[in-house]
């Protein structure tokens, strides 16, 4: 149901953006979009039931899923439905690329625009109708998502409605947790880096000591060869060259 699901919640993300986004929307329409929206909501609750009751160890299967459990039982909290949508990065991490890093900065970037847009969203619906609320459209929302997300914070623009705040902390929530993923990931690629300069180094050390072995024993056969068949003053002179590469 992976597949179907995630097409579900890109129908509720359209039916949910669209009379935040069209204010003069008719109504008809925005009957159509609050019942497909509450369909929606309906095949997330089916879905979780069946696979509670299919799950073998259920009490497991509840602390695992607390994001699903949270969606049921708070329908009230339309946004968080949207959650969904994350599962598309399952996709696009499998053909992104094999490595850590890669599925890091897919699950980064995509729970990112995820996270910015829904928020904004969010509280653009929580806030408009407040009278004294300073985010009154859709470019002043997703300015107020962006400063959250990434913890900047000015201050120019900021919810008043207890939904609003509510919205506001966990986009900081969800902040905090993707700075960890980025920082993680610029981490492990520094370490990466340098653990392969020290391979390398290392590897060249060896090749060295390999060479200087080689010419040592080589040394050491000449002048074996020539203790049976020179002088004593070139045996003695081999000796010292042999003897000066080997303290060396």
């Amino acid at each position: 149901m992976e597949w179907p699901l995630t097409a579900l919640a890109v129908v509720f993300l359209a039916a949910y953006a669209l009379p935040i986004l069209r204010p003069d929307l008719a109504s008809g329409w925005r009957s159509v979009c609050s019942a497909v929206s509450w369909c929606v909501w309906v095949a997330f609750v089916a879905d979780y039931c069946v696979r509670l009751v299919l799950s073998e160890r259920r009490g497991k299967f509840v602390v695992t899923h607390v994001v699903d459990l949270v969606v049921m039982a708070l329908p009230l909290l339309r946004p968080l439905r949207m959650l969904r949508l994350l599962t598309l990065l399952d996709v696009l991490n499998r053909r992104a690329s094999s490595s850590l890093r890669g599925r890091v900065a897919v699950y980064a970037a995509g729970a990112t625009t995820l996270i910015v847009f829904c928020s904004a969203l969010a509280v653009l619906d929580a806030e408009r109708k407040n009278p004294d609320a300073n985010i009154t459209d859709f470019s002043d929302a997703v300015w107020w998502a962006a400063t959250t997300v990434t913890t900047v914070g000015y201050g120019d623009r900021f919810p008043m409605t207890g939904t609003g705040r509510l919205v506001a902390i966990l986009l900081m929530l969800g902040g905090i947790a993707l700075l960890g993923i980025v920082t993680a990931g610029l981490a492990s690629w520094l370490l990466d880096r340098i653990r392969e300069v020290e391979s390398e180094t290392q590897a060249a050390t060896r090749r060295d000591l390999a060479g200087l072995t080689a010419e040592l024993h080589a040394l050491r056969r000449e002048v074996e060869r020539l203790s049976t068949s020179a002088s004593p003053v070139e045996v003695g002179r081999a000796d010292r060259q042999a003897g000066h590469l080997d303290g060396s």
